[in-house]
Formats: structure tokens, C-alpha cells, sequence
């Protein structure tokens, strides 16, 4: 197939471009740049020059392939609501242009994007093979800029690694490449409607990843108070303090998406890529 891919050069999508044409398939990538440009096509892909505000470019390019993969997002945390409103500006540009073709959409679901994922289902009534991955919070691989650099950051800035309380909450992660063979499965085969979640790590508990921080720093791991944690870790406190897998009910959701789609993940997890150093380089 001929696939459109948004956020084609981002941490995961470049990692989806090169899956897909691995596997076969060719690409289309939205960028916004000749330095991006460059990039997808070292990896043998298209370039079709444009963002999310490009409604019209998004619709031509939807309508020339054969499926498209969504993955752009503007991150903006100072503005959380106009980037989840951006989103669903783009979904909608892209759906209007794919109704009726029964070619296949795979999104990405964020925090509070409810009425966007809601849009993304309502286009299987549509005659849209429509489905969402959410991924989970950690990420990992080269070149990671997520939670995980943020906490090893904060731990070589006060000298230890910290944890809230005992440290059993637990964080879901999945490797960038085999969340890329998620996306690619999703696209080949996932029914209209699928919610799938992409975790390879359905739980890892938080004190074991500050202890492998600890260990690779060369400093403490230590247990700080819920009280402590908003000075400790800055906006990502409420975060370090979830058992994110019950939030997510991720075993039952990986296992479920596993069964649906065949999915392995094949990558070392993250206390193993933790310890292969790279993060600490």
C-alpha cells in the first residue's frame, strides 16, 4: 500500500516510515522542512511539504493513499486544549477524505483527547477501517526525549534517584520499534473501531527504574513523600505518583491487542535498555 504518514520524521514516526517500507509498503511523509525532507527520503520515502494547520494538504494527501498513520502532535503543554483542538481539525480534514473508501486510519489517543478519539470511531460508521493506539507513557529507544531522560535529568540534578513512597506504582513502556510493527500491523489489519495499546512493559514498578538510574548515575535511590514529590520531579510529579498500569488496565489491553493483531514486541524492555548505558551517555 501507499501510505501518508504525519509526523513521518518525529521519535516514533520515523521509526513507522522505516517499518512500513521494510515491510513493503511506500510512503508519504508530512514535514516541514527540506532538512526533514531529507531525512525521509534517506529512508526511501516521499515528501510532501506541510503541518497540521494545512487542511487542504492533509485532505489531497489522504485522498492519494491507500491508508494514512497520524502521528503528528504539537506537544504544546502551554497551550494543551488549542493542540488537542489543532488535532481534531486534522483528523477531521483527513477523515472527510478517506469517507467511503474503507481504507484504513490508525491514530494516536493523548491525555484528554476524548472527543478526538470519539471523532476517530464514529468513522467506522463511515466507511472508514478507522482505529486508535494509545502508546504507553514511556516510550523508550535511542534518541528518547520522554519521562525517563526527565527523571535520569532530575536525578543527576539532586544527586539521587527518587521514587514516591514504596515505588510499586507501575509505568507501562514499549520500545519505538516495536511500537513502529504496532502501527504497521494496525494498519494492515485491525478492524474499524479497534482501540490497541501499545506496551511492551505492561508494568514496571517505579523504584525499579530509579533504581537502575541510581545505579548508572552512581547515586542513591531513595524514597521521597507524595508530599515531596511536586518540588522533587516539577509537573511530571502527579505523573511519577500513578500506577498508570491500573489506570490503563494494561494487561488485559496489551494482551487483547496482542491476540487481535499478532503482535510480539521483540526490543529489549526498558530496565535492559536502561542498562545498555546509552541513556546515560
Amino acid at each position: 500500500m501507499h501510505i501518508f504518514v504525519t509526523g513521518a520524521t518525529g521519535y516514533v514516526g520515523s521509526a513507522v516510515v522505516r517499518e512500513l517500507i521494510g515491510a513493503g509498503h511506500t510512503v508519504t511523509g508530512l514535514c516541514r522542512s527540506e532538512d526533514k525532507a531529507a531525512g525521509l527520503k534517506a529512508a526511501r520515502a516521499e515528501a510532501v511539504y506541510g503541518t497540521l494547520d494545512d487542511l487542504d494538504t492533509l485532505r489531497s494527501a489522504a485522498a492519494a493513499a491507500d491508508g494514512v498513520i497520524h502521528l503528528a502532535f504539537t506537544n504544546d503543554f502551554s497551550d494543551f486544549d488549542g493542540a488537542l483542538a489543532l488535532d481534531l481539525r486534522a483528523v477531521e480534514a483527513i477523515g472527510a477524505a478517506l469517507e467511503g473508501s474503507g481504507k484504513p486510519f490508525i491514530t494516536t489517543a493523548h491525555a484528554n483527547g476524548h472527543t478526538v478519539d470519539q471523532a476517530v470511531l464514529a468513522m467506522a460508521e463511515r466507511g472508514i477501517r478507522a482505529s486508535i493506539v494509545s502508546l504507553a507513557p514511556s516510550v523508550h529507544g535511542e534518541g528518547d526525549k520522554g519521562f525517563v531522560p526527565m527523571m535520569i535529568d532530575i536525578a543527576r540534578a539532586k544527586g539521587f534517584a527518587a521514587y514516591i513512597g514504596d515505588g510499586m506504582n507501575r509505568w507501562p513502556a514499549v520500545h519505538r520499534l516495536d511500537a513502529a510493527v504496532l502501527y504497521r500491523l494496525a494498519l494492515e489489519s485491525a478492524p474499524a473501531g479497534s482501540r490497541l495499546l501499545g506496551a511492551g512493559d505492561e508494568g514496571i514498578p517505579l523504584r525499579e527504574i530509579a533504581a537502575v538510574i541510581g545505579r548508572q548515575l552512581n547515586v542513591p535511590a531513595a524514597s521521597i513523600t507524595p508530599e515531596e514529590a511536586a518540588a522533587h520531579f516539577g509537573f511530571l510529579g502527579p505523573i511519577a505518583a500513578f500506577d498508570i498500569t491500573s489506570l490503563y488496565n494494561a494487561e488485559q489491553a496489551s494482551l487483547a491487542t496482542r491476540e487481535l493483531l499478532g503482535w510480539q514486541p521483540m526490543q529489549p524492555g526498558l530496565i535492559a535498555d536502561l542498562e545498555e548505558g546509552h541513556y546515560f551517555a
